[in-house]
């Protein structure tokens, strides 16, 4: 076994490969930019080495200063993760041919399903399932317009290379191919630097099963299947295994499938074969096709761990250090249900922007897992993927499972930034997704129930303006006059602001009265409550609430609930109604400028694409809110700049005439 490892990659991945590492007695290495310089990561390695600034292609797709990093500190083996060079057959050779171990797969295997039109056709060899389609080498545009008119609208246009949803587009009609072929190339050659495509049959219900594998270069064995359909934007949102309503013959198949896969390639290490599945009729053995495989440890393999109790990462060493399999396939069993949820600092309300901010308070329940690679007075970062945490839950069955997740995300505590947590619950707690009706389109078809914010309550209401008085804090004092002026109650008036997606900002006026130690008369718009604190929580008109308060700053963050965030006036603050006008083109969040796309003086129509904003990995489009003109243009393309800074002005035609 190594004596020591470096593990090329940060956040929650590194985190938990030292967590392994550790127990099996191996030293780490961890790398980092200028940004990750107090990352969790960074803090629980035994050894950590600065390989750059912030940004990726300076820092952690640097190849040679990470080998450089491994040979410095006296690292046997590399670790890659996921991501960045996880899947990078030139840095495993180099890896190599340092002398050092790399973690993974061969830089062959890698070749072979790095390419999905050749990776297809070396699953057909082996008897693979594979998705009707074409995946040849003829990329002529009117060539692959006929392809498609063969295969049947509607068809999927997909790159060659890479992932994640990047150059990917559905087509439905023949006159919309080739926008849509242009597009994805474009997508696909900024994301991949290979703007090549291949052309898919559209599946109408589909869900999309993987199946873990593993190998150690002469045999392979299954760990059974994820069901990863609770996508937005192509992007897993929620996994679990096993697959909801899966079949006993049907999950036979698909082993042998992804077994068969792995063998054909000699394959070594951790991988997924990913299948899409047609679940219009069902979960069938003749129903479900190839899609690609991940040549990697996948985000969501603590589902898999759970309910085979198998460490994964410990595999991952064994084999690289040049070990056998450790079980054989009959010695794999299957226990329970899983569920993933990834939590992330983003908007859902707003289109799953990336969100940025320092997170001022997190608290997790101490009986779940947990994966995670930062901690309260972290800095999310528009540099890197904006995941906070991966949150597992196990039980004897599904129903549980769910009903332990759905408690873990109630008992979750964030502030400081926006995140995804009300979604992920009203998401688990969706009929839909509990009866386990699902397909890659159920967060779509109920995205206006998932992303809607419900008002505030009342009850949540008070207690944000008790937090904002600092009266919560106050609530476990002793002393009897607390809370009084010349003998009677003081009352004060706390101003409490929220920012309503489409709506603008609401001001809510509070009124509190402090009656003594932990107990308070509130009035909310002529609506009277009384608050009361004890060793048992909060009280409110008699009644016990699960509900918890923390102020942040500027920010009062209410659990429990419906999770409402307040922000609270700066006294000294002066409006402004010139600044953000109608108009004004706003960055949404911090990011690159990769495109301006239109020049001053261009007529423009509501919708028209204006700019393209780069962060966190996806581009984002700007669109025009009305016809118009372009007054100016403020922002240059290759350019980072800030959330709120203008990028381009419209004025109407008429005031632009003028």
């Amino acid at each position: 076994m190594f004596r020591r490892i470096l593990i090329a990659n940060r956040g929650e991945i590194a985190c938990r490969v030292i967590r392994t590492a550790r127990r099996l007695g191996i030293g780490t290495v961890a790398v980092h930019s200028e940004a990750d310089a107090r990352a969790l990561h960074v803090e629980m390695a035994d050894e950590a080495v600065c390989i750059g600034p912030p940004a990726p292609a300076e820092s952690y797709l640097r190849g040679d200063a990470i080998i450089e990093a491994a040979l410095a500190t006296g690292a046997e083996a590399i670790h890659p993760g996921y991501g960045f060079l996880s899947e990078n057959p030139d840095f495993v050779e180099a890896v190599e041919r340092a002398g050092l171990v790399f973690i993974g797969p061969s830089a062959e295997a890698i070749r072979a399903m790095g390419l999905k039109d050749a990776a297809k056709r070396l699953m057909e060899e082996a008897g693979v399932p594979v998705v009707p389609g074409w995946h040849g080498d003829n990329q002529d545009p009117e060539h692959l317009a006929g392809a498609a008119e063969a295969i049947g609208w509607p068809v999927l246009i997909k790159a060659v290379a890479g992932g994640g949803g990047k150059g990917m587009r559905r087509v439905d009609r023949a006159e919309d191919f080739p926008a849509a072929l242009e597009a994805a190339r474009s997508e696909a050659e900024k994301a991949f630097g290979d703007g090549r495509v291949l052309i898919e049959k559209f599946i109408a219900r589909p869900r999309h099963i993987e199946v873990q594998i593993f190998g150690d270069g002469r045999r392979a064995v299954h760990l059974f299947e994820r069901d990863c359909s609770a996508q937005r934007r192509h992007q897993k949102v929620i996994e679990e295994a096993p697959a909801p309503g899966m079949t006993a013959e049907m999950r036979d198949a698909m082993g042998q499938a992804a077994v068969r896969a792995a063998e054909a390639i000699g394959y070594a290490g951790a991988g997924t074969v990913e299948f899409i599945v047609d679940a219009s009729e069902g979960l069938r053995p003749d129903r479900f096709w190839f899609m690609e495989m991940n040549t990697r440890l996948q985000v969501e393999h603590p589902v898999t761990e759970a309910v085979t109790g198998i460490d994964l990462v410990e595999w991952q060493l064994r084999v690289a250090a040049g070990e056998e399999l450790p079980l054989t396939q009959e010695r794999i069993t299957l226990r329970g249900h899983a569920v993933e949820a990834r939590l992330y600092a983003e908007r859902p309300e707003a289109g799953f922007l990336p969100a940025t901010g320092r997170i001022a308070h997190l608290s997790f329940p101490d009986d779940v897992r947990i994966e995670t690679g930062v901690r309260a007075g972290d800095e999310i970062s528009p540099w890197y993927d904006p995941m906070i945490a991966k949150i597992i839950t196990h039980g004897p069955n599904r129903e549980i499972a769910l009903q332990r997740m759905a408690l873990t995300l109630e008992e979750t505590e964030i502030a400081g930034t926006a995140t995804n947590l009300a979604f992920l619950s009203r998401l688990v707690g969706l009929p839909a997704f509990r009866a386990g009706d699902l397909d890659t389109a159920i967060i779509d078809r109920h995205l206006e129930a998932l992303v809607r914010a419900a008002a505030p309550t009342d009850a949540e209401i008070a207690l944000a303006a008790l937090a904002a008085a600092g009266l919560e804090r106050a609530a476990m004092l002793a002393d009897p006059l607390l809370g009084f002026h010349l003998w009677q109650p003081l009352v004060q008036t706390v101003p409490l602001l929220r920012q309503e997606e489409g709506k603008g900002e609401e001001r809510i006026e509070v009124r509190i009265a402090t009656l003594g130690p932990g107990r308070h008369r509130v009035e909310i718009d002529g609506k009277r409550l009384t608050l009361e604190h004890d060793a048992g929580g909060w009280r409110i008109d008699g009644a016990k609430t699960a509900l918890r308060v923390r102020r942040a700053g500027g920010e009062v963050a209410v659990f429990g609930g419906t999770n409402p965030v307040f922000t609270l006036p700066d006294p000294l603050a002066r409006g402004d109604d010139a600044e953000g006008a109608d108009g004004t083109i706003l960055a949404p969040m911090p990011g690159l400028v990769r495109q301006i796309a239109v020049a001053p003086g261009a007529r423009v129509t509501r919708g028209q694409r204006l700019a393209v904003l780069e962060a966190m990995k996806m581009e984002h489009s700007l669109t025009a809110p009305f016809d118009g003109v372009v007054a100016a243009v403020l922002a240059e393309e290759g350019v980072q700049i800030e959330a709120g800074a203008p990028i381009l002005v419209l004025e109407e035609e008429g005031e632009a005439a003028a």
